[in-house]
């Protein structure tokens, strides 16, 4: 069976972004769902898999990640309201028994991401 996770780069220092909060949710019609949140770990990575197995399901989710609160820990001195705050990325899964990876690669002032395995 498949499973998500992430992995965060702060490309403003060059690192892993050590300690970055970040909740994953289940979307649907109805409702948002959180089904998970946590810190990164020192590489900057969840420390477990955010979903696998059985509870993986074709649908809708979102990676939020608390970007501006991590920069302001970090010593950033950010404009208010900041640039880069929560970043949001929605994505979705076809096939549950597959690997995804969604790592987010950010500064205060941009980011980016890509489907990782």
């Amino acid at each position: 069976m498949g499973h998500i996770s992430t992995h965060v780069l702060d490309t403003m220092h060059g690192r892993a972004a050590k300690g970055m909060y970040f909740e994953l949710y289940r979307v649907t019609e109805e409702k948002r769902s959180l089904l998970c949140q946590q810190h990164t770990d020192v590489d900057g990575r969840s420390s477990k898999a955010l979903l696998n197995g059985d509870e993986m399901k074709a649908g809708i989710y979102e990676l939020i990640f608390y970007a501006g609160d991590y920069f302001i820990a970090q010593g950033v001195k950010l404009a208010q309201p900041s640039f880069i705050d929560r970043v949001i990325l929605r994505f979705g899964i076809a096939d549950p028994s597959q690997n995804y990876h969604v790592p987010l690669i950010v500064t205060p002032w941009t980011y980016s991401t890509y489907r990782g395995s």
